[in-house]
């Protein structure tokens, strides 16, 4: 197992080739993905062809330090879902998004928080970011109150992309978390 970092209870771990069956089993959970798409699942021939191969390709391209990560709990190695951290494809590599999508049964555990927190820890302290930003749709307080406990600031309101114009909640757009280095160390 190739690891990423550790938590208390959570591991984290690059993806592999061989991994295509846990993310189409996340996708596939209409709750997991009612504010991604609706709650339509990810074709499983997408997630094979073009999202994994994505991810895997993510790790070459940033040496390995950034990227998105399988989320495992420590204590039985039970999937849960995914971590990021990571620039947008052609943005500075000190500017990051963060970013998790975790099966319905790992809900209401704090994993969001602690795995959240520690890749804002080794994002700051080993990775020399300077701000790392969140995204999520407006009706998504679950995600939003993450965000807030890692200490993050409203930043912006963002315009619903076309292709989620089927979200429910789609009409009041989406909302930008950010949190800078120095907010961080005033933690």
């Amino acid at each position: 197992m190739d690891i990423y970092l550790e938590t208390e209870r959570l591991t984290l771990r690059r993806f592999t080739a061989d991994d295509a069956d846990l993310l189409i089993e996340l996708d596939s959970d209409p709750a997991v993905m009612r504010y991604l798409s609706g709650g339509e699942a990810t074709a499983p021939e997408i997630v094979r062809e073009r999202h994994l191969p994505f991810i895997v390709a993510g790790y070459e391209k940033w040496g390995g330090e950034l990227g998105l990560f399988a989320a495992q709990e420590r204590d039985g190695g039970a999937f849960i879902g995914w971590f990021c951290l990571r620039p947008e494809p052609d943005g500075p590599r000190h500017e990051a998004e963060l970013g998790y999508r975790l099966r319905q049964a790992s809900w209401g555990k704090g994993y969001a928080t602690e795995g959240s927190r520690a890749l804002l820890h080794k994002g700051f302290t080993e990775l020399g970011m300077r701000t790392i930003w969140a995204e999520t749709m407006t009706l998504n307080r679950g995600s939003r109150k993450v965000m807030e406990k890692l200490g993050m600031t409203l930043t912006d309101h963002t315009p619903t992309p076309p292709d989620m114009q089927m979200v429910e909640g789609a009409e009041l757009g989406g909302v930008r978390y950010e949190i800078t280095g120095e907010q961080w160390e005033r933690g």
